[in-house]
């Protein structure tokens, strides 16, 4: 390494913002995996930040994300609040064939959609990546609010394909972020697993 002390500023990066979203997001994945409903203000402080850290890299499709998860946020809040068990923390359900079935046929149309709009119509850095990412990322992000199991498969599925994007585009920190997300959203989807069939094994 020619340079490590330009590497190592490279990897903390140049502006705060990045590191104090980064360790919300850590904050809130750890909560979500513990089915606590205190996630969510760290998710909404989170989402707000990113909003700002991606349009300046021109991510778009990444920019409008955060303003549907903020808005998200407070529906999963108020979902959550509703469906907890004894416990405090919330109950898990799955999704059925048909419920699949629509949500895989929303994500293909909408990274279409999204990719084929950001490449005509902006100056977006990799349109069609970034959309299946921002795209992917809703669908998560209702099944979490739903507090469906299956939301941590796709949340793998995008960590995999954000950490090859920020990575690319010089967001060092995000893409470390979303490689420990990558590990937090297998260590959540067994967690969740486990929660699922001791909660049928109880009834």
């Amino acid at each position: 390494m020619s340079d490590p002390i330009g590497f190592l500023h490279a990897m903390i990066g140049e502006r705060p913002v990045e590191i104090i979203a980064a360790l919300l997001g850590l904050a809130n994945i750890t909560l979500l995996i513990r089915r606590s409903i205190w996630n969510y203000p760290f998710g909404i402080v989170m989402v707000a930040l990113y909003a700002w850290i991606f349009y300046g890299a021109k991510l778009y499709s990444d920019a409008l994300l955060q303003i549907f998860f903020f808005v998200v946020q407070f529906y999963g809040w108020y979902y959550w609040l509703k469906g907890r068990g004894g416990d405090g923390r919330v109950i898990v359900r799955t999704l059925n064939r048909n419920q699949m079935l629509g949500y895989a046929g929303v994500g293909v149309a909408g990274v279409a959609a999204l990719g084929t709009f950001m490449a005509r119509f902006t100056d977006a850095s990799f349109p069609y990546w970034d959309a299946s990412i921002a795209v992917l990322s809703v669908i998560a992000q209702i099944m979490l609010a739903r507090r469906r199991l299956e939301n941590w498969i796709v949340w793998v599925a995008v960590d995999l394909l954000a950490i090859g994007l920020y990575w690319t585009k010089a967001l060092y920190p995000t893409a470390a972020l979303y490689f420990i997300f990558l590990i937090l959203a297998t260590l959540g989807y067994f967690a969740w697993r486990r929660s699922h069939r001791t909660g049928e094994a109880a009834t």
